[in-house]
Parts: C-alpha cells; structure tokens; sequence
C-alpha cells in the first residue's frame, strides 16, 4: 500500500528562553497559543501556530537537541509581503525590505534566538 497524504503538522523551534520566544511569537507578531504544558521540571511543552497555518511550531524545554537558533529558512506563504513587512515593523521586529524577485516577493528576519525565517507572497508569472 502505498502512502499517499503526508503532512507536516509540527516543527520544533529550538530556543534559549522560553518566555521571551512565547512573548514574541505570540503577543508580538500574533501567532496564536495552543499548548502550554510543564510536564516536569525538565519538560515544558508550548505549541503555537501562524494564523491559517496547518503546520503548528513547538517551543520548549527537554523537547530538541537542537541548539538555540540554528533552525534557518523556515518559509511561510503570505498574502502580502509588503502588508507583512508593515506588520512586523509596526510590531518593532527588525527585518529585510521587500526582496522583489521575478518568482516573489520576500521579507526575512529572525526571531531573538537567531532562528530566521522567510515570508513569501507567491507571484504568479505574466
């Protein structure tokens, strides 16, 4: 039989400090909280997803063996990259200009850890 429906739903964030990569991806840029669980004194389990993503992000302690940052290129579809761009400056997140390339447009920055990531407005070719 063959597999035909793999999705990705979860994607570990590797980072220092929880509450600080919690205050910003959530109260910052708006991603909205799902989880948030202290299963053990080593083990804390918070899951956050983009707005209409169906792919979530975990944030943690005890979940990787990831190094703080080290997650690169993670590239999220988005309407307007100029809309996104004002979003994240209007929110006091350093980013890149809207890089006009004939195949999208795209804004990138990082999150306090160094992780970094890419927004994408698709263009369609003429």
């Amino acid at each position: 039989m063959a597999i035909t429906d793999w999705r990705i739903e979860l994607i570990h964030l590797p980072v220092a400090d929880v509450e600080r990569a919690k205050h910003f991806y959530v109260d910052t840029i708006g991603f909205t909280l799902d989880h948030d669980h202290q299963m053990g004194p080593d083990l804390r389990f918070v899951q956050i997803t983009p707005q209409g993503s169906a792919c979530s992000f975990t944030i943690g302690q005890g979940l990787t063996d990831m190094a703080p940052g080290s997650l690169k290129g993670v590239q999220v579809v988005v309407p307007s990259a100029a809309d996104a761009l004002d979003h994240l400056r209007g929110k006091g997140i350093e980013c890149s200009d809207v890089d006009e390339q004939p195949w999208g447009r795209f804004v990138y920055f990082t999150d306090p850890d160094g992780n970094s990531w890419v927004l994408q407005e698709i263009v369609v070719p003429t």
